[in-house]
Order: C-alpha cells, then sequence, then structure tokens
C-alpha cells in the first residue's frame, strides 16, 4: 500500500487530468494540511493513522463550518463545504453501525471496569482507540454516558 502523500499525489494529478477543479482545491488542501502534521509532529513518515486523524480533523473543519454558514443563511458557501465533506468522507474507513459501536463501547467499559461517569475518559480513550477513525467521539461519548447510566 502506497504511504499517505504518494497517493495523495497520484489522485491530485489524476483529478488534475480529469479537469475537476474543486477536487484538486481540496486534495491540494489535504495534502497540505498532511505535511503539517509531519512537521508538527516531527515524523519522518505519515501513518495511516495519522492520515485518517487528519482528515477527521479537517471533516470537523467542514462541520463546524456548516453549521455556521447554516446559521449565517450562506448558501453558495454552505454547498461548497458540503461538496468537500462529501469527498473527505471518502478518505474514512466504513464508519460502525449503532450496534458496533455499542459492542465496542462495551467491550470499553468491561476492560477498563468503569462504573460511574467520573470514569468517561478512561473510557473513551479505550473506546477511541479501538474505533481506529471509524467512530467520532461525540458519537462515542454519547454511547458510553448511556451505558453507564447517565444520559
Amino acid at each position: 500500500m502506497p504511504l499517505p502523500l504518494e497517493r495523495l499525489d497520484a489522485e491530485i494529478k489524476a483529478a488534475m487530468i480529469a479537469r475537476d477543479t474543486a477536487r484538486v482545491a481540496l486534495l491540494r488542501l489535504l495534502k497540505s494540511a498532511l505535511k503539517y502534521h509531519q512537521i508538527e509532529k516531527r515524523l519522518d513518515a505519515l501513518s495511516e493513522a495519522d492520515f485518517l486523524g487528519v482528515v477527521q480533523k479537517q471533516i470537523k473543519q467542514r462541520l463546524d463550518s456548516i453549521e455556521s454558514y447554516r446559521a449565517a443563511g450562506r448558501g453558495d458557501l454552505l454547498a461548497k463545504e458540503e461538496r468537500e465533506l462529501a469527498l473527505l468522507k471518502a478518505y474514512l474507513p466504513q464508519a460502525l453501525t449503532p450496534e458496533e459501536m455499542e459492542a465496542l463501547v462495551r467491550a470499553a467499559i468491561a476492560e477498563t471496569g468503569a462504573t460511574s461517569k467520573n470514569q468517561i475518559g478512561v473510557v473513551m480513550k479505550a473506546a477511541l482507540a479501538k474505533a481506529a477513525g471509524r467512530a467520532d467521539g461525540r458519537s462515542i461519548n454519547a454511547v458510553a454516558l448511556r451505558l453507564l447510566g447517565v444520559g
């Protein structure tokens, strides 16, 4: 499997050949974010986990922007962000189903021995490590709180 940056370079080239300017712009932005992450963390090479982390961060930024643009009534910018969000989501692994997420959180609770909401941080750490980019923190937190009898 090629390294994330090499794979991204190939996709940028393919998008340029297809004259898909929106995709080229997004992929270049993603490549820039990946290089920034690599420099910031002083990494020799990016792992798949690093790649997924950066993609998730970019997705979160798009979701925040979509929320802001929707509140401000900016349909033009909203549509652009939604297109970018759809393109970014293609880089994530298949998301966990609600049943899989609940099973994963139950396993994390059993593994950590958590019994109250005071231990939610330990459960979240274990569950997020097991989810490996297939679920976001908000969803896992909601399930964990429900299973711990808080929500």
